[in-house]
């Protein structure tokens, strides 16, 4: 994913005649040119641009700069307006240190190919700096399928606890073909849990209640897809390898000391 989408040409160069065109504007009235005043300006505007086609891919630039500050500064203002949420919902399950000096929060779909893709960065951000916290939302989105493994990993931690759910969470990132319940039961039982209970309680409206609320918060910040981050008060719409994400959590703790 990215932030920045790249103009049409017509756009581009619409954009770059109104950039010489505002300075003219100023010491001229267009509105009572005549028809061939105007038609000799507008022949003279086309041909500087054909003169200086630079003109158009500076004005581009300049709108693509300005996009993104301002998309940046829309999702800076959403992590503030939502920090508690994502911080203390009371239910997101935390690992890493729980008492880390920077927190990741990762959006995070098990059928996601992306998320498939990230989940051995996010382990090797997380564990090679000892200091970060991590914290999983469940945000199932491709699915019934999706919805599935979210509520047997959601089951999984209210039957047996944070480490099972570490382990089913790791599990089911890297589960083959589509799941099921025989298959959902078999994970379950190879990790050496009651399969029973965690299948049973997947049921539980508690399940959906947390579902809904990440949802809930998900929309808020303008989340569409998975994986989506937030580290520390930035938000990281799409995947990034460990060693962009290890650049990021510098220059973070470098902006604090």
């Amino acid at each position: 994913m990215t932030r920045l989408t790249r103009l049409p040409a017509v756009s581009a160069a619409a954009l770059a005649l109104g950039l010489m065109v505002a300075p003219a504007v100023q010491a001229l009235d267009l509105s009572n040119m005549t028809a061939d005043e105007r038609a000799a300006f507008g022949a003279e505007v086309r041909a500087y641009l054909l003169e200086n086609p630079e003109v158009i891919l500076e004005a581009v630039n300049k709108l693509e700069q300005q996009q993104a500050a301002d998309e940046a500064a829309r999702d800076d203002a959403l992590v503030t307006e939502n920090l508690t949420a994502l911080h203390d919902d009371g239910f997101s399950w935390v690992g890493g240190n729980p008492d880390g000096d920077i927190t990741l929060v990762e959006f995070m779909d098990y059928r996601c190919g992306y998320c498939r893709r990230a989940a051995p960065e996010v382990e090797q951000l997380v564990s090679g700096d000892g200091n970060i916290r991590l914290i999983i939302k469940e945000f199932p989105i491709l699915g019934e399928a999706s919805v599935l493994t979210s509520r047997f990993a959601i089951a999984t931690r209210l039957v047996a606890g944070d480490d099972a759910y570490k382990d089913v969470h790791d599990a089911l990132i890297t589960l083959s073909g589509e799941p099921n319940e025989g298959t959902l039961r078999r994970l379950a039982e190879g990790l050496d849990l009651d399969a029973d209970a965690i299948l049973a309680r997947m049921s539980d409206p508690e399940i959906a209640r947390q579902l809904q609320d990440t949802r809930a918060l998900a929309q808020q910040l303008a989340i569409s897809g998975t994986p989506t981050f937030v580290l520390g008060d930035e938000l990281l719409r799409g995947y990034l390898p460990a060693d962009q994400m290890e650049i990021m959590v510098a220059d973070i703790r470098e902006k604090r000391s």
